[in-house]
């Protein structure tokens, strides 16, 4: 029996609106979010890796201003040395550091967030 082309079905198909999930599909921020031993590593991983980066530019840091008593202590007639050394010779260095601080804490969020994201 022939069909009538008015009752003739129309098959639509496209990109499916939802990505179906496996039973198998690994989701790092479902782990963060449900506080699991995972997620827990997950977080204290960035942490520590901002951590080690607070810690190498403190580190830094005092090996650029830690020597600098000493420094003005084997000169005391020399207190426009110190004005000097403190108000422009340190400036741009410190000016450094911090950038590259943030810099890289930026970077290790960024990289956090591409381990986490869903792609």
């Amino acid at each position: 029996m022939p069909q009538d082309p008015t009752e003739r079905r129309v098959v639509v198909t496209g990109p499916p609106r939802r990505a179906r999930r496996s039973s198998g599909y690994y989701r790092p921020r479902t782990e963060i979010d449900e506080q699991t031993t995972l997620g827990h590593t997950y977080v204290r991983s960035l942490m520590r890796i901002q951590l080690r980066t607070g810690l190498t530019v403190f580190a830094v840091l005092v090996l650029l201003v830690g020597p600098l008593p000493l420094v003005f202590a084997a000169a005391p007639d020399a207190r426009r040395l110190e004005w000097a050394v403190l108000g422009f010779g340190l400036y741009p260095p410190l000016v450094l550091l911090a950038r590259w601080y943030v810099r890289r804490a930026e970077r290790n969020e960024r990289d956090f967030v591409r381990l986490v994201e869903d792609r």
